[in-house]
């Protein structure tokens, strides 16, 4: 090492001490297990009796490695309970992948996850680069892969330190993230002084882990130079580091914010991807984290030919731009592939990604066709400029049955098409459009077409060429991750919000509902009616008919309440056998009549359902609150209600009590 080298080493020690709680040599990340497991990656004399002792040390891991090999995949005629018995059936290096996974799993589920820096995703985005580097390792035949499979697994090891023992910490730097083009290592060294790859490098330094392994996490992102003295480790860090890219290119990265980092010249010039098999490949992964989940409960997206393309196709494309400082991790220049990463909704990121189109590839009009599969036919969803499609009522739609030639070959085959009207003058968006020529390209998630991306030059009459197809593609692809998150980001908003038993709103919804109430006029709010609604003697269900009665208690009341309640209203489940509801532009009368049809319509469903209950009778008591301007907050007007429910409760129950401004 140069004398240089250790100055910028002894800076980058000072700037990680400066932001850390406390000293590396002294943080708790790294179980002692793991750490001796780790050392064997350079012993070469090694043995089982060295790997047994580690496993015997961690009784957890120990059962994990036995359950294992006495899976049902292995048909061994005898259960095996000995673990060098075990290492040895199952093989020196499977066991000590598997443990190395199993400890590090262990000390990342024990600490605090937050939905800004997410573990879990972190470790499923460690395991898969970890199962890629070594399947690219083996397929070039590289002496050792198993210690690539290592680096996979401890290369973003800095986020971690920064996340658990930073004094501002990866969340609150994920939080102050703005959206300019800088790379996501860039905007680290302007938030820490330092960067993830700095601080794993300063960790892996403390606490004196294996040097291959210090220089793929110090080098993934950033190639070392003939001068650096990682530089004899260049062919593990390149490995790393091209896995690495392949998982963010497939929206499998270390955290959800970061941009996609751009694969460097000195990558390929130090292995030749053109010797992988990369479908292959990624299957081979596919399978390594199918057998993932069996340990983790983890779910991986599952991508093969669709895949395998998308890679070959953005290694291209990588190569258009140059190196720069901190090119390693730059963001991907084309705003066409940023847009979609700047928003969950479709309203906002479709439009971006389509202006973005024109201003990239100078087209005079796009549009992107969304599928509706029940009528079968492409709605043209989004234009730009927005003014190409006629404003009528109906939207602009082309029915499936009646495409043929380039453009059905583009549904079917799902492959990107250039069709021009001397070829297809009978083609219906050549019709429609009163175009001469156009690109359709589709839009796809997991090898399933979610739309189809179109665009021409109608106006300007530029022809369209061949070369501009690989270019869109990776536009289209990220289009098409972007529709499939914004729609699972909905469902899971969705699913956020609803009670999973009675499909109501949840506790956490009324509270939202009700503080937008309070926010409107005081002339709105005198008309707003609160009901509590409590099932009668509930514990009688469960404990006398079985818990699965119960439920059925609580689904009758959900959806008498969900029959019986205007649009605007609200209704929701607020825990256990209480229920909420919500009516507005209503009066005292107008409230205690909703609430009597309630309590009869239970009533009457109750007692045909008698027999279900063994004989119990399903009832609600009900209490009701009309606005009052005593009430300083919605929780004063819940609390009045529960009032009024424990009166009807102390009356003998099966009744509604209204309560107003806390007096009868």
């Amino acid at each position: 090492m140069t004398d240089e080298d250790k100055d910028d080493t002894e800076l980058i020690k000072k700037t990680a001490r400066s932001i850390l709680k406390a000293e590396i040599k002294h943080l708790h990340l790294v179980p002692s297990a793991a750490l001796k497991l780790l050392k064997l990656t350079n012993d070469d004399d090694a043995r089982i009796e060295n790997l047994s002792q580690i496993i015997e040390t961690e009784p957890v891991l120990a059962a994990k490695i036995l359950k294992q090999v006495n899976s049902a995949a292995y048909a061994l005629p005898n259960t095996i309970t000995s673990i060098k018995r075990a290492v040895t059936m199952l093989g020196f290096s499977s066991v000590r992948q598997l443990a190395l996974n199993q400890l590090f799993y262990n000390k990342l589920i024990q600490q605090d996850s937050t939905p800004t820096f997410d573990l879990l995703f972190f470790w499923q985005h460690c395991l898969y680069v970890a199962s890629l580097s070594k399947r690219i390792a083996v397929a070039l035949k590289y002496p050792d892969p198993d210690l690539v499979y290592t680096g996979g697994l401890l290369h973003d090891i800095g986020k971690i330190v920064l996340e658990t023992y930073g004094r501002v910490t990866y969340s609150d730097f994920i939080r102050s993230m703005d959206k300019n083009g800088r790379s996501t290592i860039e905007k680290e060294h302007r938030f820490f002084g330092i960067t993830h790859t700095e601080m794993g490098h300063v960790f892996c330094l403390e606490w004196q882990l294996p040097t291959s392994i210090m220089a793929i996490v110090a080098g993934h992102h950033n190639q070392p130079t003939e001068a650096s003295p990682h530089s004899r480790f260049k062919t593990e860090i390149a490995i790393v580091s091209f896995a690495n890219y392949v998982a963010w290119i497939q929206g499998i990265g270390s955290a959800t914010h970061d941009n996609h980092p751009t694969l460097q010249s000195a990558v390929l010039e130090t292995i030749d991807v053109g010797q992988l098999n990369l479908e292959t490949l990624l299957q081979q992964v596919d399978q390594d984290m199918q057998s993932t989940q069996e340990f983790y409960d983890t779910h991986l997206p599952c991508l093969t030919t669709l895949r395998a393309t998308l890679v070959k196709t953005t290694i291209n494309l990588s190569q258009i731009n140059a190196d720069k400082p901190f090119a390693a991790d730059r963001a991907i220049s084309s705003p066409c592939l940023t847009a979609p990463h700047h928003s969950l909704n479709p309203d906002e990121f479709i439009p971006r990604t389509l202006e973005a189109l024109q201003d990239e590839f100078s087209f005079d009009r796009s549009i992107m066709f969304t599928i509706d599969p029940k009528r079968r036919c492409l709605i043209a969803s989004y234009c730009w400029p927005e003014s190409i499609l006629p404003k009528k009522p109906q939207p602009f739609e082309i029915n499936i049955s009646g495409i043929s030639g380039l453009l059905l070959e583009c549904l079917r085959e799902k492959k990107a098409v250039i069709i021009n009207a001397k070829t297809e003058c009978d083609n219906p968006l050549i019709q429609r459009l009163k175009t001469t020529e156009f690109i359709a390209v589709p839009v796809l998630h997991h090898n399933r077409l979610v739309g189809v991306l179109y665009a021409d030059n109608s106006l300007s009459k530029k022809p369209m060429h061949e070369q501009l197809l690989p270019e869109i593609m990776p536009i289209a692809y990220e289009l098409g991750i972007a529709i499939f998150n914004a729609k699972q980001y909905d469902q899971e908003k969705k699913r956020a919000q609803i009670d999973h038993l009675t499909q109501l709103f949840n506790k956490r919804m009324v509270g939202n509902f009700l503080t937008g109430i309070f926010q409107e006029d005081e002339s709105k709010l005198a008309n707003i009616a609160i009901g509590f609604v409590d099932i009668d003697r509930f514990k009688l269900f469960n404990d006398t008919c079985g818990h699965q009665a119960g439920d059925d208690a609580l689904k009758i009341v959900a959806d008498i309440l969900r029959s019986s309640t205007r649009p605007g209203d609200f209704i929701g489940r607020y825990g256990g056998e209480e229920f909420l509801f919500v009516l507005k532009n209503t009066d005292e009368a107008g409230a205690y009549g909703y609430a009597e049809r309630i309590r009869s319509e239970i009533e009457r469903r109750g007692k045909i359902m008698g027999q279900r209950f063994h004989g119990h009778l399903l009832t609600v008591s009900i209490g009701v609150s009309m606005y009052s301007r005593h009430y300083t907050n919605y929780t004063d007007m819940i609390e009045v209600a529960d009032q009024a429910m424990y009166r009807a409760k102390n009356e003998g129950r099966n009744r509604v009590v209204m309560l107003s401004g806390g007096k009868k």
